[in-house]
């Protein structure tokens, strides 16, 4: 305890000189006698369990006057978890939502608090750029704080040691990414004698949300980004042909035994397992790649990994994503007073501020990252991972767009990675349907969702053929599918 008081002290002298300001800024507060304010957060967590009550919290308790508790839950599991939370009432008083069919019809249910008029109250809070609240809003009202991400982070992430070895380039076309990713299953790219690599792994969610990688490739092949509007009409970007023929590559593929096989029932962090244990060679992801590498280097010391931009026959192009890794909301199951919900967003306000920016990009001086003047350096990447970047992953930070606090020393790979996600701006494809509203979508969604979600599967597993693809599309419409297109229609 004695060495986390020190070390405590010593963040907190240095928040006052990184943020040009009087150390202890809260001072004022917290001089006062009341106690800190005691706040559960429900937290989605990708990668390993940060331990408990470590340095990263108590930075974070110290500045904001709060006792946290964060209950972590594995993102494989979250949205079950949560949707059982909602049914039973026992949400923490502060719990991450994601922009998805059942979520917004509890907040039309009144289930959570709106905040939109308070954020005035809140300069840091207030001055976020709108897009990011437009892209949660639930008919034009906002029930959160965005967890904000860049409008654009698909890039194409590979083994470049296996790469070149077996002479390959980075996949523009469909064909291309077949060539890439059977070379790399069956021509031993790794050099151990065995056939015990694949070219891509894909997990149970390999078509859902955002980082859906049929939406990801098709967009890439000059398909829509979810919806295709022409003529003012709406067309999901299923029915279309570059979404097809990417199915088509899919299928081709998993009947050739060149993805994993159980695709349908493991999870991101098994094939994650896969990726770092030099096991796989490409990926479209949204995260940095150093990442993989720093992971990847313990197992296979001398891996080299590359990161390039999302390209297709028509040039760089990749779909546009709502700003934002979901939001935070405020229940009122939980939180049963105007009060207690001013107390969260001054929580949340304080997040914002320099200080606190620091400690979620990160972590604490002297443990995570040393001062060498002009930048900060990360100490330790492991312990980076480990107790740093679940808290990046959860809580709002403004990452590369904030110039009050000092820029990091990183490997090149990272800022290789950094720029891409700057280029990438320029060549979004818009979801045109982001923030339209539909009754339809809001009552069946997720019925909706689920239709052509198992039948892409079944389509790429060979269950189905062309003609049964299109009964599962027949079968969308009368469900509701045409109905939500006509509402999409006239929304617009």
């Amino acid at each position: 305890m004695k060495t986390y008081s020190v070390l405590l002290l010593s963040i907190l002298i240095v928040f006052g000189t990184l943020a040009g300001c009087a150390p202890f800024g809260w001072s004022d507060e917290k001089s006062s006698a009341s106690a800190p304010f005691y706040l559960p957060i429900g937290a989605a967590l990708i990668g390993e369990l940060p331990p408990k009550n470590n340095v990263v919290e108590q930075a974070i308790e110290a500045y904001t006057h709060t006792e946290l508790q964060f209950e972590w839950i594995p993102m494989s599991a979250y949205d079950d978890k949560l949707r059982l939370m909602i049914a039973a009432g026992e949400l923490p008083k502060l719990i991450k939502l994601g922009y998805a069919p059942v979520y917004i019809a509890t907040i039309k249910d009144g289930q959570f608090w709106e905040l939109g008029p308070l954020l005035k109250d809140y300069p840091h809070l207030s001055a976020l750029d709108n897009q990011y609240y437009k892209n949660i809003s639930v008919e034009g009202r906002i029930y959160g704080v965005p967890i904000i991400r860049d409008f654009g982070r698909a890039t194409i992430q590979y083994r470049k040691d296996w790469f070149d070895r077996l002479g390959l380039e980075v996949p523009i076309t469909l064909e291309d990414w077949y060539r890439v990713v059977r070379a790399l299953t069956l021509e031993d790219p790794d050099g151990n004698g065995k056939q015990d690599t694949y070219g891509m792994v894909l997990e149970k969610k390999y078509n859902q949300d955002v980082s859906s990688i049929l939406t990801r490739i098709s967009v890439s092949q000059g398909g829509p980004n979810k919806w295709l509007v022409e003529n003012g009409h709406f067309t999901p970007e299923f029915m279309t042909k570059p979404f097809f023929d990417t199915m088509k590559l899919f299928r081709r593929l998993y009947k050739e035994n060149l993805i994993n096989s159980d695709f349908v029932v493991v999870d991101t962090n098994e094939t994650t397992k896969i990726y770092d244990s030099g096991r796989a060679g490409i990926q479209i992801s949204g995260g940095n790649v150093q990442t993989w590498l720093d992971k990847l280097t313990k197992t296979v010391p001398d891996a080299i990994v590359d990161v390039a931009l999302l390209t297709g026959p028509g040039g760089i192009r990749l779909p546009g994503e709502a700003g934002n890794a979901g939001f935070l909301a405020i229940p009122k199951d939980s939180v049963k007073t105007l009060e207690e919900v001013e107390k969260i967003l001054d929580f949340l306000n304080k997040l914002f501020e320099p200080p606190m920016q620091t400690v979620i990009t990160k972590g604490v001086e002297g443990r995570h990252w040393a001062d060498r003047g002009d930048y900060t350096e990360v100490l330790n990447r492991t312990l980076d991972l480990k107790e740093v970047k679940p808290y990046r992953d959860l809580l709002p930070f403004l990452a590369d767009d904030q110039s009050s606090i000092k820029p990091s020393l990183q490997p090149e790979l990272y800022l290789k990675n950094q720029k891409i996600g700057q280029v990438n701006r320029a060549y979004i494809v818009e979801n045109p349907a982001l923030t339209l509203e539909s009754d339809t979508y809001r009552e069946k969604g997720k019925e909706l969702e689920t239709i052509i979600l198992d039948a892409e599967t079944k389509f790429i597993m060979g269950m189905i053929d062309e003609e049964g693809w299109n009964a599962e599309l027949a079968k969308w419409k009368q469900a509701g599918g045409d109905q939500m297109s006509l509402e999409y229609e006239r929304s617009l």
